[in-house]
Formats: structure tokens, C-alpha cells, sequence
């Protein structure tokens, strides 16, 4: 079963509800919404300066939180119009969301993320990202 979250009027966020259930798992909603609405500030707060993102099928890996909100500013896709989060495991410092994206030029985007935490600790920023994304009808 999943709910809207009204977060933003402009993004339709759809989300089971235990997603928020556990603090990993609220924080990567979050996380999730500010990278689909290119907040950086608050993804700023939840990544480690040596972060290392992994775009399965893209080289090079990008590295560092300089590098990481650069290329997020650079990706030029339209406008994020539905995040569909399917679910968001957690266990110990891994996690890892999958879902759907769709874009306002009418192209969607099957998504999953793994995670890796800088430490198994609630406070703990994420230090690593392999995305695995392939377009979807």
C-alpha cells in the first residue's frame, strides 16, 4: 500500500508507508526526494566530503561531495515529476531504495540504490552510491 507525501505540490512522491518507520529508512525517503528535487543543501548534509558515486555503466566513478553535487547540477534531464519508491532496505551501514522515476518529458526510469554508510550509527553520512537506472516505457 502506498501513500502521497506532500512534500512538494510540483513532485507526486509515492511511498510505502513503512518507509518511514526507521530512521535510515526516513532519512533515505528524504534523500531520495532531495535528489529528485535537486536540493542540494540538504543532500549536501547527508553525504561524506569523500564520497564516492557509481554509476553502473557510466565511468568514471565520481568522487567526492564537490565532484558528487557538481555532476548533479550538470545532469541535464528534464524535471522530476513522480518518484515512486518501491522500497527502502536497511542493515547495519548498507541500504539500498529502488522505484521509478518519471520525468516531465514523459520518459520513466526503473532506479536502484545501494548505500554505504560511513558507520552503522543513525548520524552516520553515506559514503558511497552505486546507481544501477535503465529506461522504462
Amino acid at each position: 500500500m502506498s501513500h502521497m507525501a506532500p512534500q512538494n505540490e510540483e513532485l507526486k512522491i509515492l511511498c510505502p508507508v513503512d518507509c518511514g518507520n526507521a530512521p535510515r529508512k526516513s532519512i533515505l525517503k528524504s534523500f531520495n526526494i532531495a535528489f529528485a528535487q535537486k536540493d542540494m543543501p540538504f543532500i549536501a548534509d547527508q553525504i561524506t566530503d569523500d564520497v564516492q558515486w557509481n554509476i553502473v555503466g557510466s565511468y568514471p566513478a565520481i568522487h567526492g561531495k564537490n565532484e558528487f553535487l557538481e555532476a548533479l547540477t550538470q545532469k541535464n534531464i528534464s524535471k522530476t515529476i513522480e518518484l515512486q519508491i518501491t522500497n527502502i532496505v536497511t542493515h547495519g551501514n548498507t541500504a539500498a531504495t529502488n522505484g521509478v522515476i518519471k520525468l516531465e518529458n514523459d520518459k520513466s526510469y526503473a532506479f536502484c540504490n545501494i548505500y554505504v554508510f560511513s558507520s552503522a550509527s543513525k548520524q552516520a553520512k553515506i559514503k558511497e552510491i552505486t546507481s544501477y537506472v535503465i529506461e522504462v516505457s
